[in-house]
Formats: C-alpha cells, sequence, structure tokens
C-alpha cells in the first residue's frame, strides 16, 4: 500500500479538530474523489432511459446538487492550503 494511502486513511479518522492543515486537505481530496465518483455514477442513471419524469427530475437535482458540493469543496480545499 503506497504511503500517501495511509497518510490519507489517518487524516480521515481524526477528529477535524485534530488535524494539521495537510491532513485536511487530504480529507477534503478524498471527499471530492468520492463526490467525482458519485457524479458518474449520476450521470449514467441520467443516460438511461427511465421513462419516469419523477426520477428524472430528481437525477438533475442530484446532478446539480453533487457539482455544488464538489465546488464547495475545491474552495475549502484551496482556502486550507492559505
Amino acid at each position: 500500500m503506497p504511503a500517501y494511502v495511509g497518510d490519507m486513511r489517518n487524516a480521515i479518522v481524526q477528529l477535524p479538530a485534530q488535524r494539521t492543515t495537510g491532513e485536511q486537505r487530504l480529507v477534503l481530496r478524498a471527499a471530492i474523489r468520492q463526490v467525482e465518483r458519485a457524479e458518474t455514477y449520476m450521470a449514467a442513471v441520467a443516460h438511461m432511459d427511465l421513462d419516469d419524469r419523477a426520477a428524472e427530475r430528481v437525477v438533475r437535482q442530484l446532478r446539480a446538487d453533487l457539482d455544488a458540493l464538489r465546488r464547495h469543496l475545491g474552495e475549502q480545499r484551496a482556502r486550507a492550503g492559505d
């Protein structure tokens, strides 16, 4: 296992108040990657012909929410580096 994986795991399991700036950046990057994975899955669902307007509306909303969350986490990560 690469060293950075262990570092990331250690950063994630620490309480937020105990994280260093570097560890906080690692945690935010891990969160961004998870959101990016979720966006990929939601894109796949969006391209399925569900023939259900309510489901399609929810999928659009979820994709918009995921996009907003990813952008927010990216901004937080940039601020953590200041």
